[in-house]
């Protein structure tokens, strides 16, 4: 099979598509740093594609790009989160990261799903975040964003099961993994991170067994299953406080 690696210069991405490989199947990895992206594709003796998914024309393009290559497996994970509070992060980071995180996983999950439809084959998975779960002060556009993976996913799920469909639709939900994500979002966790290569290897071998919500911990999956006993308001007070430690 072949997998379309959104993100794959790094972290989570990077991971998916070695292990993939060391399972026999092609991948072809994006990203917008080509230098980083060049590495990881000598190393994995793999295809890269350079785009910016920021912009949606982009998405539209790297579609375009590889229809031809009949791509088996996609995996939507570019993405990126800030920390701060809401009225102090600035608008313009804010839509990028909207445009990275919802809008190039809407437009890519629609193309290639018709597709796998068609020919009634196909994985999709998603890499959302434990915060989709939850309010998130501090970092409520990155939550936000998160939130609409999951839901977009479990919906569509659900449409291909009524369907009768034989292509499968995942979400990936860790908590916190030791990649360039906290970097970028400055924040560091009191929890302790999960590797990027475990996070990896147990979202593919979940994704390839059809699971809906893949949850890499323990840990995440007894906090996430209380929340729902848990009034809202009193919820984002806790993940406040939670959040004020990143600092």
């Amino acid at each position: 099979m072949k997998a379309l690696i959104t993100g794959g210069s790094s972290g989570i991405g990077r991971d998916m598509a070695t292990y993939l490989k060391k399972l026999g199947h092609e991948v072809i990895i994006v990203g917008s740093n080509k230098e980083k992206l060049d590495k990881v594709a000598d190393k994995l003796n793999c295809k890269s594609i350079v785009m910016d998914l920021s912009i949606k024309d982009n998405c539209k393009k790297l579609y375009e790009k590889v229809k031809s290559e009949n791509i088996d497996i996609l995996i939507n994970n570019a993405g990126f989160g800030k920390f701060g509070e809401f009225t102090d992060i600035n608008l313009d980071e804010e839509l990028n990261m909207i445009d990275v995180n919802i809008n190039a996983v809407h437009i890519l999950t629609k193309l290639f799903l018709k597709d796998f439809v068609k020919r009634d084959s196909g994985y999709i998975l998603n890499v959302a975040s434990s915060a989709a779960f939850e309010p998130g002060p501090l970092m409520a556009t990155y939550y936000s964003t998160k939130a609409y993976v999951l839901r977009l996913t479990t919906s569509i799920y659900e449409e291909l099961r009524r369907n009768k469909s034989n292509v499968h639709i995942s979400v990936l939900c860790p908590g916190p993994v030791n990649t360039n994500f906290n970097n970028v979002a400055n924040v560091k966790f009191d929890i302790k991170s999960i590797s990027s290569e475990y996070c990896a290897e147990y979202a593919i071998k979940k994704m390839f067994k059809n699971k809906l919500i893949i949850i890499p911990s323990f840990y995440m999956k007894t906090g996430i299953f209380f929340t729902r006993f848990i009034p809202t308001k009193m919820m984002a007070r806790i993940a406040y406080n939670i959040q004020s430690k990143k600092r």
